[in-house]
C-alpha cells in the first residue's frame, strides 16, 4: 500500500469497532454503501482482504494491523488537537485489564484523569493471561498482563505481584473439605471460576494437592459477584488478598490452605505513543499499582 487512505482506515476502524457496516454507516455520518465503498478501495490498495465478512465482521491479519496503525495516528492527532479547557476534543485512550486489578486498585489509578472529563477511557476487560493479546491487535494502547513478552514498538514496565488466596464460606469448608484441601476433595467440590479462560484454580490445585485432572466448577464473570457468591457457600475460589482481607478478618470466608498461594506478577505495557494523556496514565497506573502490589 503506497498510499494510505485514512477515510478508508475510518471505515474499516468502524466496522469493527460497532460490529455492522450499519452501524458503521451511522457512526460515521454516511451510508452503508459509502463505507463499503471505501473499505473497497482501500483492499483494493492493499492488494488483499481485509475483513471477513461474517457476523460481526471481523478483520484479518492486515487489516488488525492497519486498524493498530489507525488507532495510534488517532491518538496522536487527537493530542495535537487538544488546546487547555477545550471540552470537544476529549482524547479515546483505551487500555485493557484483569478484573481483579479493575476491582481493587485501578479506581484509584483513573480518577486524576477520569474526574477532570479531558480525555475518554475505554477500559476492557479480560484474564491476565490474555490483555496482551489485545495489545497486539492495536485494539488498546496499554494493558495490565502477566504475560511479559515484548511487542515490538511497546514499553514493558513491571508493576508487582498480585497474591491470590483459595477461599471458602466455613460452611462450606466444613461440608466439602473436612479432612482439609485433598486431591479427593477437589474432585467433588464445586469451585468458582470467573470464566473459561481463568486457570487460577487449575494452577493452585495442581500446586497443593497435585491433582491436575478435571473438577467441577461453576463460572461467574463478575469481580463483586464473585466474592458475595463465595460468601454465599455456592463454591471456593481464588481471590486476591485486598479483595478477601476484610471477610477472612470477619470470619465470612476462611483460607482453605493456610500458608500457600499463588503469586501472579503483574506487569503494564503500552505502545511507545508519548502524548499528556497517555504520560499521565501510564505514571498513575504504575505508581497505584506499586503501592497496592507486593
Amino acid at each position: 500500500m503506497s498510499r494510505v487512505d485514512y477515510r478508508g482506515l475510518a471505515a474499516l476502524d468502524a466496522v469493527i469497532d460497532h460490529g455492522s457496516f450499519d452501524k458503521a454507516a451511522a457512526a460515521l455520518s454516511i451510508t452503508q454503501s459509502a463505507v463499503s465503498q471505501r473499505i473497497r478501495m482501500l483492499e483494493n490498495s492493499a492488494g488483499e482482504l481485509l475483513i471477513i465478512r461474517s457476523q460481526p465482521p471481523l478483520p484479518t491479519e492486515t487489516g488488525q494491523r492497519l486498524i493498530a496503525h489507525y488507532r495510534q495516528v488517532r491518538l496522536l492527532e487527537s493530542a495535537l488537537d487538544k488546546r487547555p479547557g477545550d471540552t470537544d476534543v476529549r482524547p479515546e485512550i483505551a487500555i485493557a485489564v484483569n478484573a481483579d486489578s479493575a476491582a481493587t486498585w485501578l479506581q484509584e489509578a483513573v480518577t486524576p484523569l477520569m474526574s477532570r472529563g479531558d480525555c475518554m477511557l475505554q477500559i476492557h476487560l479480560d484474564d491476565q493471561d490474555h490483555t496482551l493479546t489485545m495489545l497486539r491487535e492495536g485494539r488498546v494502547f496499554g494493558c495490565v498482563t502477566s504475560e511479559t513478552a515484548q511487542v515490538p514498538g511497546t514499553t514493558v514496565t513491571p508493576l508487582g505481584v498480585m497474591r491470590y488466596l483459595c477461599v471458602a464460606s466455613p460452611a462450606f469448608a466444613a461440608r466439602w473439605f473436612p479432612d482439609g484441601m485433598n486431591a479427593q476433595a477437589v474432585q467433588q467440590a464445586p469451585a468458582l471460576n470467573f470464566d473459561r479462560k481463568d486457570m487460577l484454580q487449575t494452577r493452585f490445585i495442581a500446586q497443593h494437592t497435585g491433582y491436575t485432572g478435571r473438577y467441577p466448577h461453576h463460572a461467574l464473570a463478575s469481580s463483586d459477584g464473585f466474592v458475595r457468591f463465595l460468601e454465599g457457600g455456592l463454591g471456593y475460589g481464588m481471590l486476591p488478598i485486598p479483595q478477601c482481607e476484610r471477610q477472612l478478618k470477619e470470619g465470612t470466608l476462611v483460607d482453605l490452605a493456610p500458608g500457600e498461594w499463588l503469586d501472579i506478577p503483574l506487569v503494564w505495557h503500552m505502545w511507545d505513543i508519548q502524548t499528556p494523556f497517555t504520560r499521565a496514565l501510564s505514571d498513575n497506573l504504575v505508581a497505584t499499582a506499586r503501592n497496592w502490589l507486593r
